[in-house]
């Protein structure tokens, strides 16, 4: 089959889920089939079988597509490192921290690196689904530009162009984009998917009659408005997360520091109808209307807890007498002092006091630890998790539990229903608990659903034989 590549008029049109939903569509019609964005900026990461790192998303795409994670499905992950500076990671591994600028300008001996992953992909798989990056037509940065134009040029995509219609003007940017569109990838456009319906689908028959006609592309479906609520990709999608309050016991503040990553271990928390997760970006003096506090994962620890001190969160931490969770970042955090010798985590080599919450200590050197597999957590003999973090601890390497001071380096420990029913049950005997595997699989699913329900299937598969 021909490979087939997603892009968008801009950021957050959906690329993502709608190549997640194609992933399951086909995966479920017999096809073996893989996830791809040669470029992906994002600090909310996943570790692979070969224990590497690559973005959320494709893992989330993988998961859809129902075949194991790999680092040929995202060879090349930008990291926010504070500053206008960015850790670069290639084929899964830490290639260094640099500027933008110096990105920039060393992008093309990345090509090579996205070619290999791309034409290793061809080889193993029937087909080769490629999420685009924002816009593929920003024109100042199309030499720099690694998910749209070159992936399109390189292995001739067959293309749908996803448009956003609920941010308004869906005409004119898709008339925008097509107009500054590549030959190549506009010739091999397959059609235009309108993403984020609301209201009654009639009223659109008019607007698609004029992307027919005016501008010589057929819509290929109207996909209806409908949240996903895993696996986000940019940590300003939380704000748009609509939790389910009706049968609340809980009230969790999680900490949503600046470098706030690997958010979605409040994936299921958010998802629970017993806990009301609040996120607080600062300005409080005091905790004292939460049950528990999460400190979850952050990408530059010591820069974020010189927020934390700025913000009154620092004291306001000490004097909270209930439950406090610390995930990776966040439970480095609860430590007395964090060593950075190597600048590492910061711009410059010191030491930073923590919350002293745990009488340990981190140190941070390299390589970064990058694990997955189950652990022994908290009495619970088989978590599945993953570990990505370069502090390391003398004491309590893996986890902490004292009284109300809980940690691990972790990520995925509230995915466990067990453990998480067991730390919840704890701080109010009437919780219950769910099944968050079944309601990760109904997100997908429920998904794919309406977007298959929505597209002309036909005329893709047609566009790929």
């Amino acid at each position: 089959m021909k490979p087939l590549a997603v892009f968008g008029t801009g950021s957050d049109a959906g690329k993502t889920t709608i190549t997640m939903a194609l992933c399951r569509i086909f995966a479920d019609r017999g096809v073996r089939v893989a996830p791809f964005k040669a470029q992906n900026v994002s600090n909310n990461s996943a570790v692979t079988k070969e224990n590497l790192e690559i973005s959320r998303a494709q893992c989330l795409q993988a998961e859809a597509a129902r075949v194991e994670p790999s680092y040929l499905f995202n060879p090349v992950l930008l990291k926010s490192h504070g500053n206008g500076a960015v850790q670069v990671i290639v084929n899964g591994e830490v290639h260094q921290n640099q500027s933008v600028a110096d990105y920039y300008q060393a992008i093309g001996n990345l090509e090579a690196q996205v070619k290999r992953a791309f034409s290793r992909l061809q080889q193993d798989y029937e087909l080769v689904i490629a999420e685009g990056a924002g816009s593929p037509v920003e024109l100042n940065l199309l030499d720099k530009d690694l998910s749209n134009t070159f992936i399109a040029k390189t292995f001739n995509t067959q293309n749908i162009l996803v448009a956003d219609i609920e941010r308004g003007g869906v005409f004119a940017s898709i008339y925008g984009t097509l107009a500054l569109m590549d030959p190549v990838m506009r010739e091999n456009l397959v059609g235009v998917v309108i993403n984020k319906f609301r209201g009654d689908r009639r009223f659109f028959d008019d607007g698609e009659k004029i992307i027919r006609e005016r501008f010589g592309v057929p819509v290929l479906g109207v996909v209806p408005y409908q949240p996903i609520n895993i696996d986000m990709e940019d940590s300003q999608s939380l704000q748009n997360y609509r939790q389910r309050l009706d049968d609340v016991k809980i009230r969790v503040a999680v900490i949503a520091y600046p470098g706030l990553s690997n958010y979605n271990d409040l994936d299921a928390l958010m998802a629970d109808s017993e806990l009301d997760v609040q996120l607080v970006h600062g300005g409080y003096r005091s905790l004292g209307g939460f049950d528990m506090v999460l400190l979850p994962g952050s990408k530059t620890v010591i820069r974020d807890l010189h927020w934390l001190k700025q913000q009154g969160l620092f004291n306001a931490l000490l004097q909270f007498d209930k439950p406090v969770f610390g995930i990776c970042g966040g439970y480095q955090m609860l430590c007395k002092s964090l060593h950075d010798p190597d600048a590492l985590e910061h711009e410059v080599a010191g030491i930073e006091q923590g919350l002293g919450l745990m009488a340990d200590t981190v140190c941070y050197q390299s390589p970064k630890i990058l694990t997955r597999g189950t652990y022994s957590l908290f009495s619970h003999p088989a978590v599945a998790g993953y570990e990505i973090h370069c502090g390391r601890m003398a004491k309590y390497p893996l986890y902490y539990q004292d009284g109300r001071i809980a940690g691990t380096h972790v990520h995925g420990v509230f995915d466990d229903d067990a453990l998480r029913t067991a730390y919840f049950r704890a701080i109010n005997a009437d919780y219950r608990g769910y099944a968050y595997r079944d309601y990760r699989e109904a997100e997908i699913q429920g998904f794919t659903d309406r977007v298959e329900a929505s597209l002309d299937m036909g005329a893709i598969v047609r566009a790929l034989a």
